[in-house]
């Protein structure tokens, strides 16, 4: 029977470690995605994505044919203004992310800027995708 010396260890298992950052991320990856709601439009690409999640956020999502929708559901110009108003009434410091199709006319987005403007709401955010390099 071989005897084992006592010197100490020289270096450190970081496997389990790293086991468990990776379960962290996956996880952290999910809830992201599972907490975007709405219609699918192709975003336009940019450098720098900011982060806008916040807990009563109305989402308006403009899509390629020019058609507007308020959390998922379909509205026209007018609907749209009546319904943000009546949020705004509720929330003075209602925050509002435009998803706007990369594909759309820009008219589009800023004829839904402009209606925001005059409903003075000043917490907006526009969605992007971050620019893959």
């Amino acid at each position: 029977m071989q005897i084992q010396d006592d010197k100490p260890y020289d270096d450190i298992n970081i496997t389990p470690m790293l086991d468990l950052s990776y379960v962290l991320l996956v996880i952290f990856i999910i809830m992201t995605t599972a907490a975007v709601q709405g219609i699918k439009v192709n975003l336009p690409k940019t450098s720098s994505q900011p982060s806008l999640s916040k807990p009563k956020t109305v989402s308006v999502t403009i899509a390629n044919d020019g058609k507007i929708f308020m959390d998922a559901v379909p509205v026209s110009m007018a609907e749209l203004e009546d319904r943000l108003r009546q949020k705004k009434a509720e929330n003075p410091d209602l925050p509002v992310v435009v998803r706007g199709d990369g594909e759309t006319q820009y008219k589009n987005v800023i004829d839904v800027l402009a209606l925001l403007g005059r409903l003075d709401i000043t917490q907006l955010g526009l969605v992007t995708q971050r620019l893959v390099q």
